[in-house]
């Protein structure tokens, strides 16, 4: 079942600098609590800079994957079987991160995504402070416990996806439903085209298309340090006959090697802790078999190693 009326919050980061910071940081804590899921205005991304990814983005794809995804198994599995799909995902998609390979052919690209993802980083510190102030943790807490101590440790990657027109959008997902393994996601979507949904209260709500808004959620790592305050949101996205949906989703995530636990503020006599502590690598292996399935036996089975 789909509602559109329920819209999830839309909030500017602006003004967390100025009179109306307790109102912001309330909005936030909100959006954390009952959604998981929130978009942010005045985030403090140049514009001109999310238009330059936009542009290199779409001639990446032109150039770069566009052929090799018309040409795909998955393509010609759409053309030769009259069944759902159930086990893939229509989906062109590519990561970044500062220890692999980048697209060289597409002018631009390269310079530009560099610097998208130095501001994107930031930002994601940002927005990990202000969950530590409302959560009552030190300033600081979750970039530390991501980052296993000082320094700079913590996975920052980015998915550069296109869901291309599908000619049969019912019998297949452009990305199945499932949480986030890690810790904060900020998601630059496409300014026309949708698809993007997430569960709320047994429903699936579109996250509506906001030109040029930063989409934030929370992972299965912030569920787990909030000791279930903030809970990683299911989402999914559809495909469609129609547009090349654009998704640029960065995530900031532990260290494989980064010790998880909830807080110890935030687990107490009145809330008894629910979680259990892991080393993050060990909860990947777990999660990479068990992505679209139930989070609630991933967080069983790193309890038991």
């Amino acid at each position: 079942m789909l509602i559109t009326s329920m819209a999830i919050p839309v909030i500017d980061f602006s003004k967390l600098n100025g009179e109306e910071r307790a109102k912001t940081l309330a909005q936030i804590a909100n959006a954390c609590e009952e959604w998981g899921f929130f978009q942010l205005v005045n985030h403090g991304i140049p514009e001109d800079l999310l238009e330059r990814v936009k542009k290199v983005s779409s001639e990446f794809y032109k150039l770069e994957r566009e052929e090799n995804f018309k040409n795909s198994k998955l393509v010609n599995l759409m053309d030769e079987t009259g069944e759902r799909l159930e086990n893939v995902d229509w989906e062109d998609v590519i990561t970044l991160s500062d220890d692999n390979e980048w697209p060289s052919r597409t002018p631009g690209f390269q310079e530009t995504m560099k610097q998208y993802r130095f501001e994107l980083k930031k930002l994601a510190e940002n927005v990990m402070e202000v969950m530590d102030e409302n959560l009552g943790l030190p300033k600081g807490y979750i970039k530390k416990a991501f980052n296993d101590g000082e320094g700079e440790n913590a996975f920052f990657g980015t998915k550069v996806s296109h869901y291309p027109p599908c000619p049969h959008p019912e019998r297949v997902n452009g990305l199945r439903a499932h949480t986030d393994a890690g810790g904060v996601i900020l998601l630059f979507q496409d300014d026309k085209v949708g698809g993007l949904q997430v569960l709320k209260d047994g429903q699936w709500i579109d996250v509506q298309p906001l030109p040029n808004t930063i989409v934030i959620n929370t992972g299965d790592q912030i569920e787990v340090l909030s000791n279930g305050r903030y809970k990683s949101t299911w989402h999914r996205v559809l495909s469609f006959t129609e547009g090349n949906r654009r998704s640029i989703a960065s995530f900031y995530n532990p260290s494989l090697k980064a010790t998880i636990a909830p807080a110890p503020q935030l687990a107490n006599q009145e809330v008894e802790q629910t979680y259990p502590k892991f080393v993050f690598g060990d909860y990947m292996s777990v999660y990479v078999q068990q992505k679209f399935l139930p989070k609630e036996p991933r967080f069983q089975a790193v309890r038991a190693m």
